[in-house]
């Protein structure tokens, strides 16, 4: 098997294309060449770094159409998304590029007519930095160009399932020559990125499950280096008694079904106050059925189809589970008839308990269980009842209410209303096994450096 090959999910599993899966003596080739190259990468210093980037930036800008259509085609998102995913990241990549001067630019603590102190931000070295595929080219950027960035080389690895979003991005770095090491690519599946982080490299950047996390956590622990990870969420959506139905049930039915339902921080769990929650679900199902399920590759498809088979089975069993253990299917809840591939009908579910797999685990697809709750300590504890804590929303029109609630709410970011936490300068990342460390903002460029304390006698 020294081939990955991606197929369509939205085609009936039909071959896009292939790329050569990285043997050992490749990974450890390259990781050798990352470690060579850190002297010269540093040395360089931000503002020629940033000027070797430029190029990197303006040529994904005449292939963003290009870049979509793989993405479509690799893991099933609407067309739109695809496209609105590209250009949103090249966004981040022109903050990244316009910010880290600043960022990590030398800050003086204390200075007196004795002495001087400052801290000083340097790269940390040589980053295995590995990405997930449910959003393949902005989780590339989000890791690749701040890395880059502040100095630290990189050998880079995709997910198996979006291998041509990573050959095309590779082949857009090699045009544009960075010293030798710098930048690298490798391919495969989780034995790659196990052999990756297991080599002589100073940093590992992982988004993705949470059971890979932990795993890469435990061999950073054995190496003793840094580790940055953003893992798995189970979002919970609070919405009081004094809203507006209509607007919260749109918003949560949005946030919920995007990228159908693959997206670490979307919302998993509804938890909506009891007073109105069936007139809720009335309206959560009559917008919830408008969304058009279809191919991705028509402008007018809201929701496309689940990455893989295999996402589409497991997703299959957690839903079983609520139905044998007593839970309503409001809508959805099977696969729609028409289609060939991995597609799932966007689905609410009722009579949800804590012991159904829904709740437990994180449920990565077009699925929302819906609880209600009577008092604002209750749905409290039902937000935190989860091993995750990425992020959480909380729709109220009572301001007091909604500052209260979010100061004990267990999750990195917490939306309030419409409130939209993606900004490039807010940092994002998780409490409990959601992750560690941060990404974005000026302090995931700091995430990404060693922190040296220079102190000079005058």
């Amino acid at each position: 098997m020294n081939r990955i090959v991606s197929t369509n999910p939205a085609e009936n599993y039909s071959i896009v294309g292939e790329v050569t899966k990285s043997t050992v003596e490749e990974i450890a080739e390259k990781v050798k060449k990352a470690n060579s190259a850190k002297k010269v990468w540093k040395e360089l210093g931000v503002k020629k770094r940033i000027e070797l980037l430029k190029p990197v930036y303006k040529e994904f800008e005449t292939r963003i159409e290009e870049i979509a259509l793989l993405i479509s085609k690799e893991m099933g998102k609407p067309i739109t998304r695809s496209t609105y995913e590209v250009t949103w990241n090249l966004g981040e990549f022109k903050w990244f590029m316009n910010t880290v001067e600043s960022a990590i630019a030398d800050e003086i603590t204390h200075e007196d007519e004795k002495s001087l102190h400052r801290i000083v931000y340097e790269p940390i070295g040589s980053v295995a930095l590995i990405t997930p595929w449910n959003f393949p080219f902005g989780m590339a950027i989000w890791g690749i160009i701040p890395n880059l960035l502040v100095g630290n080389t990189v050998v880079f690895k995709i997910s198996e399932e979006t291998p041509l979003v990573g050959r095309l991005i590779e082949e857009v770095f090699s045009k544009h020559k960075l010293p030798e090491g710098v930048f690298s690519e490798v391919y495969g599946a989780g034995d790659v990125g196990k052999q990756l982080s297991e080599e002589k490299i100073d940093f590992i950047w992982f988004t993705g499950s949470s059971k890979v996390g932990k795993s890469l956590y435990k061999t950073a622990a054995d190496k003793f280096i840094k580790i940055l990870l953003e893992m798995g969420g189970s979002s919970p959506c609070i919405v009081f008694d004094d809203v507006d139905i209509a607007q919260s049930a749109q918003l949560m039915a949005d946030y919920r079904f995007q990228n159908c339902g693959q997206a670490c921080d979307a919302i998993k769990r509804g938890i909506v106050h009891e007073s109105i929650f069936d007139e809720f679900i009335t309206e959560l199902k009559k917008v919830t059925e408008k969304k058009k399920v279809g191919n991705p590759l028509k402008k007018d498809t809201e929701i496309g189809s689940l990455v893989a088979k295999r996402q589409l089975i497991l997703l299959q069993e957690q839903v079983q589970d609520t139905i044998d253990k007593g839970a309503t299917i409001v809508t959805g809840g099977k696969t729609p008839e028409g289609f060939q591939g991995a597609f799932y009908e966007p689905t609410i579910i009722t009579n949800v308990t804590k012991n159904m797999r829904v709740w437990k685990e994180e449920v990565f697809g077009p699925v929302l269980p819906v609880v209600s709750f009577k008092t604002e300590e209750e749905a409290i504890e039902l937000a935190n009842d989860t091993i995750y804590g990425l992020t959480s929303r909380v729709i109220t029109k009572d301001n007091g209410r909604a500052e209260r609630v979010t100061s004990q709410i267990e999750t990195g970011t917490v939306e309030i209303n419409s409130g939209d936490r993606w900004l490039s300068c807010n940092p994002f990342g998780g409490y409990k096994q959601s992750g560690l460390g941060r990404e974005h903002g000026i302090t995931g460029f700091r995430e990404l450096c060693q922190v040296k304390v220079i102190s000079k006698s005058k």
